[in-house]
């Protein structure tokens, strides 16, 4: 058995998400998390010192013989072990980083320790899109797409109604869905394409072109408006321009204010650990509870497929089973 300090690396192996604030950067916020799991790791109960037989003099002057000292045998501690000697058990522990975010951008960021590595190359090779919430504003156009850029250009805006920004969006989204088809593998007249657009897997396989799978506005409120972007292979600086170029196709200039990444794959905004929780507890409970997470996804999946494979005639047996039992189970509950 490992050592506590081993024990308790393990506990961190795994995928794990934070929020991180805007003017952060990913590496500070990476590193800052870095330094707290090895304070965890490290001030974890040290393993008790080893011992070794050594011959000392007696303190006793009777048992003195001539020619020299009596020696007595004695168990001592191996000091060349202490902590204070070695050092730390654990002089590193790397963390991964998943889909990144500028500095300007905030939200979620996926995070792996240990073995959560290989999960989180796995979790990114199976067409992971992600939510963001962009907060923008109509009237000027900025030499980097934000709103504390060099200002390039003003308008107006007035003309602007949801109509227009609803005729901008379906635009968009149909320019998009295009490049979707254009960049998958597949054949869009086969039934495997069908299957897939019908689960929402139909996409690029690997590095393509930032490619937006949905949009909408939430609020409009000239000058002010919110979208809701879910898309794939995306930065946050295209989603900036996207912005950019809705105003210029409303006849006018639009900046985004704020990039909010609300989700990037199975990681929500109510999974992501606040930056005073970026310690070595808060992210082992983060992973344990996204462990038993998948864990009970899959067992509701299993008895999902079950239930969809029963023909009519085993679906009402079944039905009527239950009714002469007057129960049904937990499981069925929690998956239905």
């Amino acid at each position: 058995m490992g050592s506590p300090a081993v024990r308790m690396f393990h506990r961190l192996e795994g995928l794990f998400c934070v929020y991180k604030p805007a003017g952060v950067h990913w590496k500070l916020a990476r590193d800052t998390i870095e330094t707290n799991l090895l304070k965890g790791v490290n001030a974890t109960p040290a393993r008790p010192l080893p011992h070794e037989v050594r011959f000392l003099s007696s303190p006793n002057k009777d048992h003195e013989v001539a020619g020299g000292l009596a020696l007595r045998a004695a168990s001592v501690p191996v000091l060349s072990k202490h902590p204070l000697v070695t050092g730390p058990e654990f002089q590193h522990i790397k963390v991964g980083v998943g889909h990144r975010l500028d500095v300007s951008s905030s939200g979620v960021l996926v995070l792996a320790v240990g073995d959560g590595n290989r999960t989180l190359r796995d979790l990114y090779r199976t067409r992971t899109t992600r939510d963001y919430s962009l907060q923008c504003e109509f009237g000027m156009a900025t030499r980097d797409f934000t709103d504390t850029g060099r200002v390039v250009e003003r308008s107006t805006y007035g003309h602007i109604t949801r109509e227009k920004m609803e005729r901008v969006i379906a635009m968009l989204e149909g320019a998009n869905q295009k490049a979707l088809r254009m960049y998958s593998s597949v054949d869009m007249s086969s039934q495997e394409a069908y299957e897939l657009a019908a689960k929402g897997l139909l996409g690029p396989d690997g590095k393509s072109v930032p490619i937006l799978t949905g949009l909408r506005c939430v609020h409009f409120q000239p000058p002010n408006f919110t979208l809701e972007v879910q898309c794939l292979n995306e930065t946050q600086k295209y989603l900036r321009k996207v912005v950019h170029e809705m105003g210029l196709e409303l006849r006018s200039t639009a900046v985004c204010k704020g990039v909010r990444r609300t989700r990037d794959g199975p990681f929500t905004l109510q999974h992501a650990l606040t930056r005073h929780r970026w310690t070595a507890a808060d992210v082992a409970q983060a992973i344990r509870q996204h462990r038993s997470g998948k864990r009970s996804k899959g067992r509701c999946g299993t008895l999902t497929d079950k239930a969809v494979a029963q023909t009519p005639e085993e679906t009402l047996a079944a039905s009527q089973e239950d009714e002469a039992n007057g129960e049904t189970t937990i499981a069925e509950l929690q998956c239905g």
